[in-house]
């Protein structure tokens, strides 16, 4: 996405993790005045890459605010790994009712919009002292402290992301919304291919965060080390979750699943199979369940490798030259696969930058580029 001119409007920053929403809304021209994370590696990655930014290492729950202006828009992309159907989906998870402390922090420096970014998982689960679904929860105290509130539920591929990763978002409004006003509606589909073919094939290799080394040891998968013709296609290949996530063999145009902190990609090339197998769950290793009969999905080619953090980082549409800093691999996933789609983000900002400049004028919310529905409680 293009990057748009400078505007005078400005975003505060909560649980920023690697930077995504907040570069997204840098692109459409908001300046950051503050962002806060508890994450040491998320805070080193923000600092190498933004110096200019303030950024601060800490606790949101015990965070007050000491902004020299209002920001125009709170960012709050709250943590999901209690509402997570990756995780374990746990109700009385602290971790749930972090959203409280975003309403705690909105209340103090009151800005015009606040945006609320976390996975489906609240539309179904229960806060403990309402019996409410979460999402009705917070539209309910979002409009007690007196703001408009519209939500929806996006796929990522439609908004610029090679992922069918889906994502549920609150935008609130203080007082009302410009007339007319719709959150940002689906494009064409995004596929990987833009993203991750000249890595595929080894055309682009000085990056940064971009190792890419042949060579994949695995209990499950098998790296033949058979002769193959060099001009054959690298192939995108699931390397984890063998057993009930479809065929890993997958194409350069569609787009991924989601892209999180465990599942492994990788690339495989000259005779490739992909094969499904019954595990020995007798003397097989790692049998957590002795009774079960599924079968899992094995992948075997001349040669193997995982994706490079980069190429993770191209499916979460970070620029090239955002620089991912940790202490190893799994400081680096974490913050790749935690974050907000940047292009995402950008269509997000770019919809409340029009709405903000709605408000301004006294005009009706009108975005020529968007097709679709709105969604409202």
């Amino acid at each position: 996405m293009r990057q748009s001119s400078k505007s005078h409007y400005s975003v505060f920053s909560l649980f920023t993790g690697a930077g995504g929403l907040d570069l997204g809304f840098e692109a459409e021209g908001f300046s950051l005045l503050e962002a806060i994370d508890n994450n040491p590696w998320c805070i080193k990655t923000l600092q190498t890459n933004r110096p200019q930014w303030r950024v601060i290492l800490g606790d949101v729950a015990a965070y007050q605010p000491q902004l020299e202006k209002q920001p125009d828009v709170l960012l709050a992309g709250v943590p999901c790994q209690g509402f997570s159907l990756g995780g374990h989906r746990n109700s009385k998870d602290r971790r749930n009712l972090l959203y409280k402390e975003v309403l705690r922090i909105a209340n103090a420096c009151q800005p015009r919009v606040i945006v609320i970014e976390n996975v489906l998982n609240l539309r179904t689960m229960q806060a403990p002292d309402t019996g409410r679904p979460f999402a009705e929860q917070i539209f309910r105290e979002l409009q007690q402290l007196g703001y408009e509130v519209v939500w929806d539920i996006f796929k990522m591929c439609y908004y610029g992301v090679p992922q069918t990763r889906r994502r549920f978002v609150f935008v609130a409004f203080r007082g009302s919304r410009p007339p007319c006003y719709f959150l940002p509606r689906p494009e064409s589909e995004t596929t990987i291919r833009e993203f991750l073919y000249d890595l595929a094939r080894g055309t682009v290799t000085h990056l940064p965060n971009h190792e890419a080394e042949w060579g994949f040891k695995s209990a499950v998968h098998i790296e033949t080390g058979e002769p193959f013709n060099p001009h054959e296609e690298v192939v995108p290949v699931r390397l984890s979750r063998t057993a009930s996530d479809g065929y890993p063999i997958r194409s350069f145009d569609a787009p991924f699943p989601a892209i999180d902190t465990a599942t492994v990609w990788g690339w495989a090339q000259g005779n490739v199979v992909a094969k499904r197998y019954a595990k020995d769950r007798l003397n097989g290793k790692f049998v957590r369940n002795p009774e079960a009969d599924v079968t899992l999905w094995r992948v075997s080619a001349s040669r193997m490798r995982p994706f490079t953090h980069r190429e993770y980082a191209r499916l979460q549409t970070f620029p090239d030259d955002w620089v991912f800093v940790g202490g190893n691999k799994r400081d680096i996933q974490l913050q790749i696969g935690n974050a907000v789609p940047v292009r995402f983000a950008q269509h997000l900002a770019r919809n409340i930058r029009i709405a903000l400049e709605c408000l301004d004028q006294g005009l009706p919310f009108f975005d020529e580029m968007a097709t679709g529905n709105l969604l409202l409680f």
